[in-house]
């Protein structure tokens, strides 16, 4: 709750941080009020999360003065910055995934018994009475690998909480959760502050800022440009203030005929992990010049069923074919060969090699082309001209090519893996999430170039829990539903309700109500 009479809980004064000749944060000026949801927002390398970690130790910065709760601090490392009431979320968890959830909170900071002996019991009772408290209802005996990515968000929440933070740092906290996820998160963040917490949200998402953040902070490639009440302004307004134009937030699809079926799926099986059927005798056909979109509540054979046309996992039984040729269980080289690519929902796992510098990342899928390879030796020449000509097409920043993929933000390594995908000239393409972590101008581009694969006359395969992505970029949408498409319907004829409806296990032969 928000209180304008306590010193402000922090002040970031002139803050600039330079990594060489780059300069990520560009004497920046940055206040939060006590109690208050505070959204830092700008697009993808703009300098939020990096003025974040000057703010929790992990950067020193450059020049500059950070205040907390009217105190002047040198916060030298996260230590610090925890022992000041501070607290960090990262966008991509710390957690140990064969420990439980208790095991995770207290790691580092364990109740004993004595000097040999941890005292469990009481750790448990702690946990449990925050996540009780702070409406997180977490398992605490479960164990990490077990729990969905939500409920590990609401893991990293409680370490914070557990360690005193008053102040909670939350860097893209939407970016992995399902709808369903970050409605009860914002509710969890609401209550967090009715308690008393500073809530720091590092994000891009419009939607989220005006529906629970008091003020915004914009950042602009590495300078502050604005500072607003939320209330005062509109979705369109902060998204010009972010990227400096206009944003258009419609599509602009021309109505055009299908061609043949270029991906035709007939009653796939497909088993998870633990060897029980996810996918169910799928049937899906996608043809050339349309993009089918696939909705459904995360968990419902989505994965699987990405996984088995890209040849990451076995195929039971049924059929998957490309242009009437078989592929089901050839290898993901095959496959490519065949004509299908795919911008995978895990970029770090699945789409990039994190050492490899953005050039070498570029280039994984066709290195040994004539372009970039003599069969021998790489051409490393051609491969930077490549790069360079693709980071200036796609927008990926910054603009150094032999920079690792892993020191990129989350939203320019999504960037690159769409730059090396599209431009494979694929038959199909599949795209999972394809603006998972992106900002609204780099939404737009994105999706204006799927739209321009549909309009040359390729399929196009989009996986997405954003209902509004699926709805407007798609021409036909399969609601799939217990590893089933139970129902496909013309996008222009359906709408959220009828889609949620039968999301949610409706009966696809009646109406939502």
């Amino acid at each position: 709750m928000l209180d304008n009479n306590a010193p402000n809980a922090v002040e970031m004064i002139n803050i600039t941080k330079k990594f060489g000749d780059f300069v990520a944060n560009d004497s920046i000026n940055f206040t939060v009020k006590k109690g208050e949801i505070h959204a830092l927002m700008g697009e993808n390398g703009a300098g939020k999360s990096t003025l974040m970690n000057v703010l929790y130790g992990l950067y020193a910065p450059t020049s500059g003065t950070i205040k907390i709760n009217g105190e002047t601090i040198n916060i030298a490392n996260p230590n610090i910055a925890i022992q000041k009431g501070l607290g960090m979320v990262h966008q991509h968890f710390m957690l140990v995934e064969t420990f439980t959830v208790v095991e995770n909170v207290i790691l580092g900071e364990e109740i004993m018994k004595n000097a040999l002996t941890l005292d469990y019991k009481k750790a448990r009772e702690e946990v449990v009475g925050l996540s009780k408290k702070y409406g997180l209802n977490v398992e605490p005996d479960a164990k990490i690998s077990d729990i969905s990515v939500g409920m590990q968000q609401r893991v990293e929440i409680i370490k914070a909480l557990y360690r005193g933070a008053d102040i909670l740092i939350l860097d893209e906290p939407t970016a992995v959760l399902t709808p369903q996820e970050i409605d009860e998160l914002i509710d969890i963040i609401k209550k967090l502050s009715d308690e008393g917490k500073t809530i720091i949200i590092i994000t891009h998402k419009l939607r989220e800022i005006k529906a629970m953040a008091d003020r915004c902070t914009i950042i602009r490639r590495g300078k502050k440009i604005d500072t607003v009440n939320v209330a005062d302004v509109n979705e369109n307004e902060l998204a010009e203030k972010m990227v400096g134009r206009e944003v258009k937030f419609g599509i602009e699809k021309k109505d055009k005929e299908f061609g043949d079926v270029v991906l035709d799926i007939e009653n796939l099986v497909v088993k998870d992990i633990r060897k029980i059927d996810k996918v169910k005798g799928l049937d899906l056909k996608v043809r050339e010049g349309e993009i089918f979109g696939i909705a459904g509540v995360d968990g419902n054979g989505q994965s699987e069923l990405l996984e088995a046309i890209t040849g990451l996992r076995h195929v039971e039984s049924g059929s998957i074919k490309i242009d009437g040729k078989e592929i089901k269980n050839n290898t993901p080289k095959q496959i490519q060969e065949s004509g299908i690519y795919n911008i995978p929902e895990d970029r770090q796992r699945r789409g990039l090699v994190l050492d490899f510098s953005i050039a070498e990342n570029l280039i994984l899928e066709n290195y040994d082309d004539n372009e970039f390879s003599n069969g021998i030796k790489l051409n490393h020449k051609a491969i930077h001209e490549h790069a360079e000509k693709l980071a200036e097409k796609f927008d990926i920043r910054p603009r150094k090519v032999e920079q690792a993929a892993r020191e990129l933000s989350g939203g320019n390594q999504q960037k690159v893996i769409i730059a090396r995908e599209i431009t494979n000239d694929p038959k199909l393409l599949i795209a999972a999430q394809p603006t998972r972590g992106l900002d609204v101008g780099a939404i737009e581009y994105i999706h204006k170039s799927l739209v321009n694969q549909r309009d040359q006359g390729r399929a196009v395969l989009l996986i997405s829990f954003e209902l509004d992505e699926v709805m407007n970029l798609s021409d036909r949408i399969g609601v799939i539903y217990d590893g089933k498409i139970v129902k496909i319907l013309n996008a222009k004829e359906t709408d959220e309700r009828e889609l949620g409806y039968l999301m949610a296990g409706g009966n696809a032969n009646e109406k939502a109500e």
